[in-house]
């Protein structure tokens, strides 16, 4: 693994998991999407790892026309790396959920590395209402729900975004998700150095315990040496210990409102930024300091934000 010098802070703003029931400072229109973002970069996040909803309902949405209202807006107000999503909405087919980044051409987009059940049903268990009749529906239709990322749509995402320059984040729910990117990487349909992003606490993916963690960073280790940056994000209460443990172990971090909705027990947080500020103090507690959207371009080797086409 790259032990770099400074911690990448990366801010997932808004997601497609939560929704607009669970929190009243969940991002939903493009406005609230570019501010949240803008705020985060502000606090100290260097990448942004961005979807968005429909304004009036709440409903995550790949529809480009939406991120053209907040894409601009961000970009022109602080200098983050904005990192698209082609993970989308649950059961999007993948034309939809690569649509955003094909029209954007951001420095980076997600790539989920493998198809996998993914459970969230009991995100919504303590909601007596819903504000909206998707949400409901949305939730509890994840027991019986897989989402779909075969050798086929993962090859076509790389080749497809990879054309304009984009480079990854590649979203790994498992072990297993590691071997599916060695096998891209040994046919050099991507380059080094990778952003691997090690996903803890999601029902269906690894558990978020501190083992699974060393146990993914040894798998990491062996199948790429020194070619890749980890960062680490956990699901829910488990979000700050967890990330940073994975900050101690030389890696990097991704806080954010689609990650975790609350700052402490019981308390929601009212903003991204309280996230970021908070992980940052503690990071900075900890001797570690905190790399800089350039900064970060020149670690990832990303094409720049001159070359994005929004």
């Amino acid at each position: 693994m790259r032990r770099a010098e400074k911690v990448i802070i990366t801010c997932a703003v808004t997601g497609s998991i939560h929704t607009p029931s669970m929190s009243p400072h969940l991002p939903i229109t493009p406005e609230q999407i570019a501010e949240a973002s803008i705020g985060a970069a502000e606090a100290g996040a260097a990448i942004l790892h961005l979807h968005a909803r429909d304004p009036k309902t709440g409903k995550p949405t790949q529809d480009a026309d939406l991120f053209k209202r907040f894409l601009p807006v961000i970009k022109q107000r602080c200098d983050g790396i904005v990192n698209i999503t082609t993970g989308g909405g649950l059961g999007m087919p993948l034309d939809e959920r690569l649509a955003a980044a094909k029209w954007a051409q951001p420095e980076i987009a997600s790539m989920n590395m493998g198809s996998m059940n993914f459970n969230i049903a009991g995100a919504g268990a303590r909601l007596a209402s819903f504000k909206h009749e998707w949400e409901k529906p949305y939730l509890e239709n994840t027991k019986d729900f897989a989402i779909s990322n075969t050798f086929s749509q993962i090859e076509r995402g790389m080749t497809e975004l990879g054309a304009h320059g984009t480079r990854f984040e590649f979203e790994c729910y498992d072990v297993g998700q590691l071997y599916n990117l060695a096998h891209f990487v040994d046919r050099k349909l991507v380059e080094p150095p990778f952003l691997i992003q090690a996903i803890f606490g999601i029902l269906g993916g690894i558990g978020a315990e501190p083992e699974n963690l060393m146990h993914m960073k040894a798998t990491a280790a062996r199948l790429f040496g020194e070619d890749y940056f980890l960062s680490v994000l956990a699901a829910g209460r488990h979000q700050f210990p967890f990330v940073t443990l994975g900050a101690i172990l030389g890696g990097n971090v991704r806080v954010g409102l689609e990650d975790n909705l609350y700052l402490g027990k019981g308390q929601l947080a009212t903003s991204n930024a309280e996230q970021v500020k908070k992980i940052r103090r503690i990071l900075e507690e900890l001797s570690l300091q905190i790399a800089t959207p350039d900064e970060v371009r020149a670690m990832l080797k990303t094409k720049g934000a001159d070359k994005v086409a929004f």
